[in-house]
C-alpha cells in the first residue's frame, strides 16, 4: 500500500495535537529525496509542558491496579498489530525499511513485544511485591520516564521503552527521532484508541541537541531510556547527571560472529549474512565482523560473496527488495566514507564497495565484503551502521575470542559450531549482551543491552519492565 503521507503533524501534549506555528523540520523519503511531511521542531517550552502533562498524569495512572495497566497496554498491541499495513508503509516511507521486513519486523515485532509485557502480569503472574524475611519488597514506578528513540527500529525502539514503562506505572515524554517520526504520530493514536488517559504519555518532536538535552537535564524528569550512538549516550549521561536522575542506555555494537574450524560453513554464512545485513545493516546489533579459522577464511569469503550477490538493492515498496535505502543521504556517505577506509587501510574488497548500478536518486549502499581484515583496522573497531561486513581470520580459539572482544562494545554475537557445548563454551567468554549459538531463534522475553560502552540496562521482558521500577523494603 501507499505511504499513508501528512504534510504536516505536530507535538501530542496533555492528549492534545499541538502545532503551533515555528520552525519545521521535513521528514524526507530516502529513496527518492523528496520532503514527504514535517514535524515542529521543540523547544524546552514543549518540554516543560509535557513533562507538566506527564507529571499531572502520574498520579491517578501510578495507582490503578497494575493488571488494568497490562489489560490497557495488550489493547495497545492489539492495536498495533491491525495497523500493521499502515505502520509499515509509513515506516517504509520514512526511512526507506523495504516493505517487506517493515510489514514482518518494523510493524509487527512491537505489537510482540508490548503484548510480551502485558502478558508478564496478565498470564505470567508477575508481582510488583515479594516478602523478603521481616521485609516487604515493594517495586514502585520511577516516576515521569523521558524516552529518546532512534530512526532504525523506530516504532520498535519506542515500544520497548513505553510499553513497559506504562505496565510498571509511569507516564511518559517521549522524543522520536526527527529522521523517522511520522510512525510516532500514529502510535499516540493508538494509545488513544486503547484507552490510555491523556498525559500519560506526550510526544514532542525535535533535534537531539535541543529537545533531548531538554529532557535528559530537566528536574522533573526522573529517568531517561536513550537508544542510539555511544556518543549520543554519553552526553545524555552527561547531561542527565545534574539531577542524579536514572538513565539506562542502549548504544552502538560491533559484534562478531565466531564461527569455529567445525562448524557447517554454509549454515553459518547464510543465517549470518542476513544478521549482517538485517535493516540494510543499519542495526546495532548487527554482526558486521566474523572472526573465522585462518584455513577456512578464503572458502568463507566465497560463500559470503555468493550469498551477497543475493542480497537485492532498490525501491523498498517493492516486494522483492532486500536492502533499501540508508535512512537519509548523510547516513549513505557516511557508509561509503567507511568503505573508502577499509580500501585504504588495505583489506580485500571482495565484494560491492560502489554505488554503480545502483539508482541514482536515493540513500542507496551496496551489500559490501570485505576480506583479511585486521583487527586494528577502523572497519573492524567502528560502528558502520551499514551493509558492510568485516571477515577476519584467527589462529585458534583463543585468539577468536581475543578479536570478539577486542572492540569497546559489547552488545550481541554469534557463534557458529559443530558441537554446541563446545559454543556454548565460547559464547560464556563473549563479553556481549546477548549471543546467539548456531542462529538461535529471537526472544522477545529474553533480556537485551550490552556490557562496555553498549550501554547499561536491559529491555524486554521481566528485565525491561524492572528497568522502570524504583525498590522499596518496608520492614515489619
Amino acid at each position: 500500500m501507499a505511504a499513508p503521507v501528512t504534510a504536516r503533524t505536530g507535538h501530542v501534549i496533555g492528549g492534545s495535537l499541538v502545532d503551533e506555528a515555528g520552525d519545521r523540520i521535513d521528514v524526507v523519503n530516502p529513496a527518492t529525496e523528496e520532503v514527504i511531511a514535517s514535524v515542529p521542531a521543540g523547544t524546552p517550552a514543549d518540554v516543560d509542558a509535557a513533562v507538566r502533562a506527564a507529571r499531572a498524569a502520574f498520579a491517578g495512572w501510578s495507582v490503578r491496579d497494575p493488571k488494568e495497566r497490562a489489560a490497557a497496554v495488550l489493547r495497545v498491541a492489539q492495536g498495533i498489530a491491525a495497523r500493521r499495513d499502515e505502520l509499515a508503509a509509513t515506516i517504509t516511507a520514512e526511512m526507506g525499511a523495504p516493505i517487506s521486513f517493515a510489514a514482518k519486523v518494523q510493524a509487527s515485532l512491537p505489537a510482540a513485544t508490548s503484548s510480551a509485557v502485558a502478558k508478564l502480569v496478565l498470564d505470567g503472574g508477575y508481582d510488583f511485591t515479594e516478602e523478603v524475611g521481616n521485609s516487604l519488597v515493594v517495586r514502585e514506578p520511577v516516576g515521569v520516564v523521558g524516552a529518546i528513540t532512534p530512526w532504525n527500529y523506530p516504532l520498535h525502539q519506542i515500544v520497548a521503552k513505553v510499553a513497559p514503562a506504562l505496565v510498571a506505572g509511569n507516564t511518559v515524554v517521549l522524543k522520536p527521532s526527527e529522521v523517522a517520526p511520522l510512525n510516532a504520530n500514529v502510535f499516540l493514536e493508538i494509545l488513544a484508541e486503547a484507552g490510555i488517559p491523556d498525559g500519560v504519555v506526550n510526544l514532542v518532536h525535535g533535534t537531539g541537541p535541543v529537545v533531548g538535552d531538554a529532557i535528559s537535564g530537566h528536574p522533573d524528569v526522573d529517568m531517561v531510556s536513550f537508544t542510539g550512538s555511544t556518543a549520543a549516550g554519553k552526553l545524555v549521561s552527561v547531561n542527565a547527571a545534574g539531577t542524579v536522575k536514572r538513565v539506562a542506555l542502549e548504544l552502538g555494537g560491533k559484534s562478531a560472529n565466531v564461527i569455529l574450524d567445525d562448524a557447517d560453513l554454509e549454515r553459518a554464512v547464510k543465517i549470518g549474512l542476513g544478521n549482517t545485513f538485517i535493516n540494510g545493516g543499519q542495526t546495532c546489533s548487527a554482526w558486521t565482523r566474523w572472526v573465522v579459522p585462518a584455513a577456512l577464511h578464503d572458502r568463507v569469503v566465497e560463500l559470503a560473496v555468493a550469498n551477497a550477490a543475493k542480497y537485492t538493492v532498490g525501491d523498498p515498496t517493492e516486494a522483492t527488495t532486500r536492502i533499501g535505502p540508508m535512512a537519509s543521504l548523510a547516513q549513505r556517505d557516511r557508509v561509503l566514507g567507511y568503505i573508502a577506509d577499509g580500501v585504504a587501510e588495505g583489506a580485500t574488497l571482495a565484494h560491492g564497495g560502489t554505488t554503480d548500478g545502483l539508482p541514482g536518486t536515493g540513500a542507496f549502499v551496496p551489500p559490501t565484503v570485505f576480506a583479511g581484515v585486521r583487527s586494528d583496522m577502523k572497519i573492524a573497531q567502528e560502528e558502520i551502521f551499514g551493509p558492510v561486513l568485516s571477515i577476519l581470520p584467527y589462529a585458534d580459539e583463543d585468539e577468536a575470542v581475543e578479536i570478539a572482544n577486542s572492540t569497546i562494545y559489547g552488545l550481541a554475537g554469534a557463534v557458529f559450531a559443530g558441537d554446541d557445548d563446545r559454543a556454548l563454551r565460547v559464547a560464556r567468554r563473549l563479553r556481549t549482551g546477548q549471543v546467539d549459538i548456531n542462529g538461535g531463534a529471537y526472544n522477545p522475553a529474553a533480556p537485551f543491552g550490552g556490557y562496555r560502552q553498549s550501554g547499561n540496562g536491559r529491555e524486554l521482558g521481566k528485565f525491561g519492565l524492572e528497568e522502570f521500577t524504583e525498590v522499596k523494603s518496608i520492614q515489619r
